[in-house]
């Protein structure tokens, strides 16, 4: 069963899966000595390592000695990391060996292995001078789950779709009398008969609907689609027996020439746009409310770099709201006296040298340590107490957000004054 917080550590993760898809894609190496092996949940590693023992047998006979030696230390390199593991995780394996090109023209080698956060169901193992990640985008597909109730008149089919997977959880057959005329005096009884088999189907449905889409009280879906080729779908909806919880989670009825699992490939199409946009709404309502702070002028809110990390050391930010893309490194500095201070740059003035200069004395000032803004917040955002929401700039709201307020900011849990906060941001403390 997810909850809120399950969700939000989905899109950290999601979030970390971009940024690594970004750095290997990038990533170049000489001859083919970048391997690239994804093994699905439930495969042996001892069928892997036997497939990799063969691969090396294999490349012994390349002619190119430099290729040849690089391609072993790959191989050898995953092996190594194969040994790590007894068995696959249950989301499967992703692992990525190799020697990369920097800019600098030096060589470097890279060893990550990971098990995904949800199951990845694609094997592959590729030796290339590229890293393949075309299936770790895959994992990116929205990992929201949608519930689906097709119901028509022979019978209902319940089931879920995250991603590119879809689960059957229930089906059950039905058998409705048909409209025919039984002359006389009984046609008004058969058609009350009739009217209240249909009630209590429809009653049916609405309780498994509850059933399955309902756990401790919350709704588990993002949202809710009812499909089907007679007007069942369109009673449900409106029924005075349809949860309002449900209710409020349907974000399409769709008319499908079929029932059962043939009507469920339907409708997954049928809906596919209005599932997309799902994330984008939800996008846009969070900006939406940030941006009623502001306009109501409420004092719950900051925005830019130095009052955000303010308000979050006071433990004052709730919801945290940072642009995925968002390129601020920060910076531990150290002065002559050994004391250490935090500063944030962009780019540009990262290029600044003066910026590294301690304004006591004038000396040039030691660089500690220095991570992206973005990844040290996604460590550090739970000791705060805030939920961290990464945004995109795609939406209208989302690009205002991105160009008018440095694409980071927060909700706060209460009101702020900032000019009245006392310390400075340049301020040094002790090592």
């Amino acid at each position: 069963m997810s909850t809120p917080q399950d969700t939000i550590d989905n899109n950290i993760e999601m979030w970390k899966v971009k940024k690594l898809i970004k750095g290997l894609e990038a990533a170049r190496g000489n001859g083919t000595s970048m391997i690239s092996l994804i093994i699905p949940p439930g495969d042996q590693i001892s069928r892997v390592a036997k497939m990799l023992a063969d691969e090396y047998g294999t490349a012994s006979n390349i002619k190119s000695r430099v290729n040849r030696l690089s391609v072993l230390s790959a191989i050898t390199s995953t092996q190594a990391r194969l040994k790590l593991y007894t068995k696959v995780p249950p989301t499967g394996l992703v692992v990525y060996c190799g020697t990369v090109v920097t800019d600098e023209g030096k060589e470097k080698k890279v060893n990550i292995d990971f098990p995904p956060h949800k199951p990845i169901n694609t094997s592959l193992y590729m030796c290339d001078n590229k890293f393949h990640t075309e299936a770790l985008s895959e994992l990116l597909e929205s990992d929201s789950k949608f519930g689906f109730v097709i119901m028509d008149g022979n019978g209902t089919l319940f089931g879920t779709v995250s991603g590119n997977t879809r689960d059957v959880i229930h089906k059950f057959t039905v058998d409705l009398p048909k409209k025919h005329g039984r002359g006389g005096q009984s046609a008004l009884r058969f058609s009350r008969l009739r009217d209240e088999k249909r009630h209590n189907y429809v009653r049916k449905v609405a309780e498994m609907t509850v059933q399955h889409f309902i756990t401790n009280d919350k709704v588990n879906v993002t949202g809710l689609v009812l499909a089907g080729s007679a007007d069942f779908k369109t009673e449900l909806s409106q029924s005075d027996l349809f949860d309002p919880r449900l209710q409020a989670k349907v974000i399409k009825i769709v008319d499908v020439s079929y029932g059962g699992e043939n009507g469920f490939n339907q409708a997954i199409e049928l809906s596919a746009e209005a599932l997309s946009n799902v994330k984008f709404i939800q996008e846009k309502r969070l900006i939406s409310k940030y941006f009623d702070a502001i306009s109501q002028d409420t004092g719950k809110y900051c925005f830019g770099v130095e009052d955000t990390l303010k308000a979050l050391d006071m433990g004052a930010v709730e919801t945290l709201i940072v642009w995925e893309n968002l390129d601020i490194a920060r910076v531990t500095l150290r002065n002559a006296a050994g004391e250490l201070d935090i500063k944030h740059f962009n780019k540009e003035q990262e290029k600044d040298r003066t910026n590294f200069v301690d304004p006591a004395d004038g000396s040039e000032m030691e660089v500690v340590e220095k991570m992206p803004l973005l990844e040290w917040l996604a460590e550090k955002y739970k000791d705060f107490g805030a939920t961290l929401e990464f945004v995109t700039n795609r939406s209208q709201e989302g690009s205002q957000f991105v160009k008018g307020f440095g694409g980071i900011g927060g909700v706060l849990r209460y009101k702020l004054d900032f000019d009245a906060i006392g310390y400075d941001s340049d301020e040094f403390f002790s090592d």
